[in-house]
């Protein structure tokens, strides 16, 4: 197991644009989801993917939140999906979504999606849209789903990243949490290697597999990441990096490496823990190659 560390870093730069960059060619985000109960998930999710330079980002949630996320966010584009009784993304969204998904780079689902039948529409109208230039993080709840979804997802095989937690990765194995806490490294390299993914299973240390069997380890950002909208902030960096066109494991390795360092930074000048997750995405640019 390769430690994700400054060597590592090093010796897998991000990617640098110069002289004649534009926004388009920094990469354009797509992120969709959040609900009446989590309206503010989107929020850190494209905060991230923009301060690790992504060029554009468009934020696609429930209409009673698009314009509060549109004001929260006013770089960003906000577009309103009807929603459903339950206040979850609605299956009427697939009409609104179609342009927004042939226009983006890459596209990151699940933040703030409280409903597994709502992860799983998205999931099944993206597969339907798949492009050999689109890149795909699935995060939070939707990871839960791509079980049922294998076939219609295959495509995505080496253009895609799952960022489960211990729980969500107990989900998609049908294991229990403590087989997952007893063998991350293990399991990771083997859903990585069944899905034709690159997986970033988090916990207070994380385990980055790739389809390969590549497999990457970090020692922890601190105990003060532990905290609500820290995963949506991590699938946030991976697509911003994967838009500016880092290939998915070292899209994945920069993302949580920034992540936890940002962690550590934030939490040297706000004590160890009660810091938000939306104070951790200003330190990315600092730490970012210029």
């Amino acid at each position: 197991m390769t430690p994700l560390d400054s060597a590592w870093i090093s010796a897998n730069p991000a990617p640098v644009h110069g002289r004649g960059t534009t926004k388009n060619s920094r990469g354009k985000v797509l992120a969709i989801g959040g609900s009446a109960r989590v309206p503010g998930a989107l929020r850190l999710t494209g905060e991230a993917a923009l301060r690790v330079g992504a060029g554009k980002l468009q934020m696609a949630t429930i209409a009673s939140a698009a314009t509060m996320l549109g004001l929260l966010v006013p770089e960003a584009a906000a577009i309103a999906l009807p929603e459903d009784a339950d206040g979850e993304i609605h299956i009427d969204a697939v009409d609104t979504l179609e342009a927004a998904i042939n226009g983006c780079d890459t596209l990151v689902i699940g933040p703030g999606i409280g409903s597994p039948e709502a992860s799983s529409r998205i999931l099944r109208m993206v597969a339907g849209q798949r492009r050999d230039d689109m890149m795909l993080v699935v995060d939070a709840m939707a990871i839960g789903c791509i079980k049922a979804l294998r076939a219609e997802l295959a495509g995505f095989a080496g253009q895609w990243v799952l960022t489960p937690h211990h729980g969500e990765m107990a989900v998609l194995t049908g294991r229990d949490e403590d087989a997952v806490a007893d063998d991350p490294a293990g399991i990771a390299v083997e859903v990585a290697a069944h899905y034709g993914a690159v997986v970033a299973l988090k916990g207070s240390d994380t385990v980055i597999a790739g389809p390969d069997g590549t497999l990457l380890h970090y020692g922890g950002g601190g105990t003060g990441l532990a905290t609500g909208g820290s995963g949506d902030v991590l699938a946030g960096a991976i697509a911003g990096l994967l838009s500016r066109g880092a290939p998915p494991l070292e899209a994945t390795g920069w993302g949580v490496w920034l992540h936890g360092q940002s962690g550590r930074r934030v939490a040297t000048t706000s004590g160890p823990i009660g810091f938000l997750a939306r104070e951790v995405p200003a330190e990315f640019p600092r730490l970012l190659p210029q």
